[in-house]
């Protein structure tokens, strides 16, 4: 693991952090923000999964979340949303290849070789930072934007037991009824639509749902709307008698100023649920 940066941050430490993957067949890059109390005693973790377009930066920046971890006394992780670098598989539209993994492992050329977003946020990159860091991995939680918060949708109601919480802002709830999840899950898992249940967190909420609270924001004025399909999500929620709350937050786009607004309400429930 090689140290990009770090920087001193409301008392705590934000860290990026490169290092070989075996997941992704190169070099990936993560930020990590350590809250002051980590000198003393092993934190509980909160992942932030990132959206379209982004790298780890992107809510490392612009978020708003590390004076909230900071006084949760809660560290963050900020992985990229894909594999990068020469040789990596990459297409012309902004919504597939590079910056738009998904969170799934592709089986299909020529993702396959690189993009096992899965494998790396699920299982590489948790064991490496539980290896490096002062963090308890037996307390995590999960967040996450747009395609990152069906990321952490996915992952939480899959990996039961892992995650204390979820939450997620604007999250593409409903991909395989989507043009944001029909093309990514059909060009990286296949034509076979029966492989990408598994990867639509409505469908998950309906067969199986969270073993822990949940918290869902969705502005209500989002321009992409039409893609997310909250309100699938919503009434798989109410279905399953699931517990958490789904809220529409009016006037609120789908930008980082709905996710920096919201913040410090969804940090300080996952923190109830770290520190429960």
């Amino acid at each position: 693991m090689e140290t990009k940066s770090e920087n001193r941050c409301f008392g705590g430490v934000q860290g990026v952090y490169s290092h070989a993957s075996e997941a992704c067949g190169g070099e990936m890059t993560f930020g990590l923000f350590l809250p002051e109390m980590a000198k003393d005693m092993e934190v509980p973790v909160l992942w932030y999964l990132s959206g379209l377009t982004c790298t780890h930066e992107n809510a490392m920046t612009k978020a708003g979340a590390q004076a909230w971890a900071a006084e949760a006394g809660v560290a963050l992780v900020f992985p990229d949303t894909s594999p990068r670098g020469e040789g990596v598989a990459d297409d012309e539209a902004y919504d597939l290849g590079k910056g738009a993994g998904f969170y799934v492992n592709a089986t299909e050329d020529p993702w396959a070789p690189h993009f096992r977003m899965w494998d790396y946020v699920a299982e590489e990159l948790p064991a490496l930072i539980g290896q490096e860091f002062s963090l308890d991995m037996e307390r995590q939680a999960i967040t996450g934007h747009s395609m990152g918060g069906h990321g952490a949708l996915t992952l939480a109601m899959s990996l039961p037991g892992r995650f204390r919480s979820v939450s997620a802002f604007a999250p593409i709830a409903n991909p395989t009824q989507s043009d944001w999840g029909r093309k990514q899950l059909g060009a990286y898992l296949g034509a076979d639509e029966s492989k990408w249940a598994a990867h639509d967190s409505t469908l998950l909420m309906r067969e199986t749902g969270f073993d822990g609270p949940v918290l869902i924001d969705q502005g209500g004025s989002d321009q992409f709307l039409h893609l997310l399909n909250p309100e699938a999500l919503a009434e798989a929620m109410a279905a399953k008698r699931q517990a958490g709350s789904f809220r529409i937050q009016p006037g609120y786009d789908h930008s980082y100023f709905f996710v920096s607004s919201f913040m410090e309400e969804h940090i300080a429930f996952h923190a109830e649920a770290l520190y429960a």
